[in-house]
C-alpha cells in the first residue's frame, strides 16, 4: 500500500500554481465561498482561554471574515447538564464558548461520536443554546426527521444544503423517532437525504460533512471511498470529512471533489504529532458546482489553538484545469 506521502504527491504531481490563480482569484470571484474546517472542542485549554476572555481562533478570524459560509465539526457538547459516559474521552463545553463560537462559525455539524457524551437531555440543551445563539446545526436533532433534514443557506442566491452523518461507535445515540440524537450513515437513507434535499428542498448543491474512518489512518479506506462515490452518484457536489484526527488524501470522482479528512482544528487532546497539523477549506461555488477550491494548513499548539503555516503549500484544484496542484498559502 501506498504511504500517505506517495499518494498526496501523486496527487499533487502536476505543478505549483501561483497565489495570483488561486487564493486572490478565490476572494475576488462572484460566486459564493463556503469554508470548512475541521474537529472543535470547545472544553479544555481552548474553554479556559474563552473563560479568561481570549480566543482560540484569532489566528484564522481574518480568513473565516472573508469567506460567505463558516462551517466546522463541533465535536463536544455544550451544556451544563448530564452525565458523562463510560468512554476514554468526554467533552463537555460551557454555553459561554457558543458567544466566541458564534464570531467566526455560521453552522456546525453536530453528527459525531462526541455528542451524546452527557446523554440526551444534555444534547437537547446544546440545541437550544445553538438555535439561542442563531449557530445554525445539522446532523443531529430533536428527532430523527430533524436529524436528517438539510440546513439550507442561500446567498447570492445560490441554495446550498448542507447534510452530516456520523458512522463512528457508538451508535446508540443515534437519533429515534421521537428521541434527541445524531444522523446515522446508512447509505440508503444518506441516497434518499440528498434527493430530498434537491427534490423537496430545492438545493442547487448539496454537500455532506462525513464523520468517518479510522483514527490516525492517513490515507482512507474502502468504506470511506465506497460511500464517497455513492453520495456523489446521487447527487452530492462535494463530500468533506472528519474524525480520524489527521489529514487524509484527496480524490475527485466525476469532477467533485472528495476530502475524507480535514483532520483537528481546535482541540487540546492531541496525541502525536499529525494530530496538530489540520486543513482549512475554502470551496468557490456556482450552480454548476464546485468552481475551485484551495486550503491552509493550521499548525495546533499545546493549548489546542490552531496557527496558520504562511510557508506551507497545500492542495488547490480549479475546474478550468481540473487537475489537483500545489498552492501557496501566502494570501487569504
Amino acid at each position: 500500500m501506498k504511504t500517505f506521502k506517495q499518494t498526496l504527491g501523486h496527487l499533487l504531481t502536476t505543478c505549483a500554481l501561483s497565489v495570483m490563480a488561486t487564493g486572490t482569484s478565490l476572494a475576488q470571484d462572484n460566486s459564493v465561498s463556503i469554508l470548512f474546517a475541521g474537529d472543535v472542542v470547545l472544553d479544555g485549554k481552548p474553554g479556559k482561554m474563552i473563560a479568561e476572555g481570549k480566543d482560540p481562533f484569532f489566528a484564522f478570524a481574518k480568513l473565516f471574515k472573508n469567506a460567505d459560509i463558516r462551517v466546522v465539526n463541533l465535536e463536544c457538547v455544550v451544556a451544563t447538564t448530564g452525565d458523562a459516559a463510560d468512554k476514554n474521552f468526554t467533552f463537555r463545553a460551557h454555553p459561554r464558548t457558543l458567544a466566541t463560537l458564534k464570531q467566526h462559525v455560521d453552522a456546525v455539524s453536530i453528527a459525531n461520536n462526541h455528542s451524546g457524551d452527557f446523554g440526551r437531555a444534555a444534547f437537547q440543551e446544546m440545541l437550544g443554546l445553538l438555535d439561542q445563539q442563531h449557530i445554525k446545526r445539522f446532523g443531529g436533532g430533536n428527532n430523527l426527521r430533524e436529524a436528517h433534514t438539510p440546513l439550507i443557506i442561500e446567498k447570492k442566491g445560490l441554495r446550498i444544503a448542507l447534510l452530516g452523518y456520523n458512522e463512528y461507535m457508538p451508535r446508540s445515540f443515534e437519533a429515534e423517532a421521537q428521541a434527541a440524537g445524531v444522523a446515522w450513515s446508512e447509505d440508503e437513507q444518506v441516497v434518499l437525504d440528498i434527493r430530498k434535499a434537491r427534490q423537496q428542498y430545492h438545493a442547487d448543491l448539496v454537500i455532506p460533512y462525513m464523520h468517518w474512518g479510522w483514527e490516525n489512518d492517513k490515507l482512507a479506506v474502502d468504506r470511506q471511498r465506497q460511500l464517497a462515490k455513492v453520495m456523489i452518484d446521487a447527487g452530492a457536489d462535494a463530500i468533506i470529512g472528519g474524525h480520524p484526527h489527521v489529514i487524509q488524501d484527496v480524490e475527485h470522482y466525476k469532477g467533485k471533489p472528495i476530502i475524507y479528512s480535514l483532520g483537528n482544528f481546535v482541540m487540546d487532546e492531541l496525541d502525536n504529532e499529525p494530530q496538530t497539523r489540520g486543513w482549512v477549506i475554502r470551496l468557490q461555488l456556482d450552480k454548476k458546482g464546485v468552481k475551485a477550491w484551495d486550503t491552509r494548513l493550521a499548525k495546533i499548539d499545546d493549548d489546542g489553538v490552531p496557527h496558520p503555516v504562511p510557508e506551507a503549500s497545500t492542495a488547490c484544484w480549479n475546474r478550468k484545469d481540473g487537475q489537483l496542484m500545489q498552492c501557496s498559502n501566502t494570501a487569504d
